[in-house]
């Protein structure tokens, strides 16, 4: 039932002794942060759970509470085939519990995004019955991956979703589901995609949608080469897509390879003014187009930790909005997460919770 690895462009993994080639010191340390995208998981024989995610926000910035989205980790393999995916949010709300229980300074899978088959038609309503129980009330919204590009008919990372799956019919009942239950929908597909994204926004203006990795704009294959007539097609996309209220950003996953990403072949890691300059057209376009309350930044990690540390990209958008008020900080750097995952933070005796 997880998500099927059949294109070429396989994530690589984290190299801890190439990123501990370049450190520097924490920017703003004190800024709180909810980081609303991250992923917990085992791929292959490396681990990405509590002991590895702990590490790295304890690495200098001030992480209130985060969001884990699901990733096909952790699932059923007995019972209900349908119900598969409840396996992965009952390991989330373990892991949130297991950093409770430490008292960890952040609250680690506040909010969880959890993965279910929205065409399921009549199974689905008990399907999203059971990740709100194995959530223990954490569950905050629901991804179901369209991504899908005419270039790769066999996949980029994952097997494509099939075609026009956001305008069927049995998908949108299913859309129509979460917003009743007031549940997030992440979006994730690929920025040639964005137009349906719209047009279905527009048609569920009850639906509150998550675009997840700004769209995450392909850099790999055709796309290589060509990333200046990418930006303009993206951009233009962009401003349709923020005429629909109901629709947020999450400015991230810069550090994918299938966006183009190619830090890692580097002899030394980046460093936070390199990321900042790079991220800074799609950023600034975010930014101009949905405001910073329809704006959030996120860590994507561990994807994105094969091409920088989790210090690095926090300090990245520090630089990138050091001109924008307190206020605008606040909700680039927590309050917009908050608000679409309805995470409240209160500090106790050195503890966060949501």
């Amino acid at each position: 039932m997880g998500l099927e690895v059949t294109g070429q462009y396989r994530y690589p993994l984290p190299d801890p002794v190439w990123l501990a080639k370049s450190s520097e010191d924490v920017i703003d340390a004190d800024l709180p942060i909810i980081d609303p995208h991250h992923h917990l998981w085992i791929d292959g024989n490396s681990p990405y759970l509590l002991e590895e995610f702990a590490a790295d926000i304890a690495d200098g910035h001030s992480i209130l509470a985060t969001v884990c989205v699901q990733a096909g980790y952790g699932y059923r393999t007995t019972g209900a085939e349908h119900l598969a995916p409840v396996g992965e949010t009952e390991k989330f709300a373990t892991i949130a519990n297991a950093a409770e229980v430490r008292r960890l300074p952040t609250a680690i899978a506040a909010g969880i995004v959890a993965y279910a088959d929205l065409t399921l038609g009549d199974l689905l309503g008990g399907l999203l019955d059971a990740h709100e129980a194995a959530g223990r009330g954490r569950l905050r919204g629901i991804r179901h991956t369209v991504a899908r590009d005419p270039y790769f008919p066999n996949g980029i990372v994952f097997r494509p979703a099939p075609e026009g799956l956001l305008a069927n019919p049995q998908y949108r009942s299913g859309l129509a589901q979460l917003a009743g239950r007031e549940l997030t929908y992440d979006a994730m597909l690929y920025h040639s995609q964005l137009a349906e994204l719209t047009a279905m926004a527009r048609a569920m203006s009850e639906l509150t949608i998550v675009l997840d990795h700004i769209g995450c704009i392909l850099g790999i294959g055709p796309y290589q080469g060509r990333e200046a007539d990418t930006f303009r097609e993206w951009r233009a996309a962009m401003v349709e897509l923020s005429r629909c209220p109901n629709v947020m950003v999450k400015i991230g996953g810069f550090g994918m390879i299938i966006c183009g990403a190619t830090w890692h072949d580097r002899a030394y890691p980046p460093n936070s003014i390199e990321l900042a300059k790079a991220w800074r057209p799609y950023f600034e376009t975010c930014i101009e187009l949905f405001g910073v309350e329809r704006c959030m930044l996120e860590s994507n990690f561990p994807v994105d930790k094969a091409m920088y540390s989790y210090r690095t990209l926090w300090n990245a958008f520090k630089i990138l909005t050091a001109g924008a008020t307190s206020n605008e900080r606040t909700a680039l750097f927590s309050g917009t997460a908050a608000k679409a995952y309805r995470i409240s933070i209160f500090k106790s005796e050195g503890n966060s919770h949501g």
